[in-house]
């Protein structure tokens, strides 16, 4: 409620407004662009199909529930109905199954909703892609901090505190798996026994499967030893760093060129890139750890021997009379 502060004399209208509000509106807005959008794309299709009316209905019941939650944080006095309850919590759970279910059914071509089934296989409709995408990735941070205001668990700090770059090797495991889960989906589509697609295509969607297979295996082992163990051996990690950023250096170079399955703009493509940057990034930040922990090492090593060699000074020879005393 509204109140002012004694110590600063400031009027306190956003009382009982939750730190979650900004993401509230935002996916409001992302609920409206994904109805209008798959309206649209249901108004051109030939046949509606199931996948549509999924996308309309999740997207009309997320703009209904954000807009009434919206509402009541925009009213102090009926804010503490919604904020930080279970009911809220239990909102947030269901609309990011809707949403995770929801891209899922955008980004699969065979649906012609936000990607088209072609030979690149290409972004139809962007405001359905991304909002879709970006209506997922906020019911996430809804999560997150639903989590940290209510239950005290801030899972960002949690991360952290297991161990350095567990955030970014948790961001390679989703990535990978999308990887995974995209180029299997081409393989099964697109390199049948009556395939119209050329050898090195499937070949390289084969590649792609390899790649993204290896990455999520070895980034979940690194997951598991850091949140196990605090902290996963060095060496593992540094190596498997390397390993991933040479398996995706040639990933990006095969499957996103012309001939390979990621050459659209899609999953593939973007998460392709997303598995080398991140790879790339974690090599890095591995050999900076590696060169400091040396330089530290150094440094400690010359202080000990600074420390002998001042011990080791002679004093020389005391006076006669001195060592009689």
């Amino acid at each position: 409620m509204t109140s002012i502060n004694t110590e600063t004399g400031e009027y306190n209208g956003n009382e009982g407004r939750s730190p979650r509000f900004t993401f509230w509106v935002f996916f409001l807005m992302c609920s409206v662009i994904t109805l209008k959008a798959s309206v649209e794309v249901k108004n051109d299709m030939e046949e509606t199909n199931g996948a549509s009316k999924w996308a309309i209905t999740c997207s009309a019941v997320t703009f209904t529930v954000t807009a009434l939650v919206t509402m009541l944080h925009l009213a102090p006095v009926y804010s503490s109905l919604i904020v930080g309850t279970k009911v809220e919590g239990l909102i947030i759970i269901i609309l990011a199954g809707f949403w995770a279910a929801t891209v899922s059914i955008v980004t699969n071509t065979s649906n012609e909703l936000g990607v088209v089934k072609s030979d690149t296989n290409q972004v139809s409709n962007g405001n359905l892609y991304y909002f879709s995408w970006a209506g997922f990735v906020n019911s996430i941070l809804l999560l997150v901090s639903y989590m940290k205001s209510s239950f005290g668990i801030d899972l960002v700090d949690e991360i952290h505190g297991r161990g350095a770059r567990l955030m970014y090797w948790a961001g390679m495991l989703a990535s990978t798996l999308v990887v995974v889960g995209s180029s299997a989906r081409v393989f099964i589509e697109d390199c049948g026994e009556t395939s119209d697609f050329p050898e090195s295509y499937c070949t390289r969607t084969k590649l792609a499967i390899a790649v993204g297979t290896i990455g999520a295996v070895l980034s979940i082992v690194v997951v598991g030893l850091k949140l196990c163990l605090s902290s996963a051996p060095f060496t593992v990690e540094f190596v498997s760093a390397t390993l991933l950023t040479v398996l995706n250096a040639f990933g990006v170079a095969y499957i996103t060129s012309n001939s390979g399955p990621g050459r659209a703009i899609g999953n593939l493509y973007y998460f392709t890139w997303s598995s080398f940057l991140l790879s790339a990034y974690l090599s890095v930040d591995c050999f900076d750890t590696s060169k400091n922990n040396e330089a530290t090492t150094d440094t400690e090593t010359n202080e000990e021997t600074n420390e002998k060699q001042e011990n080791d000074i002679p004093v020389g020879e005391l006076d006669e009379e001195e060592a009689q005393r």
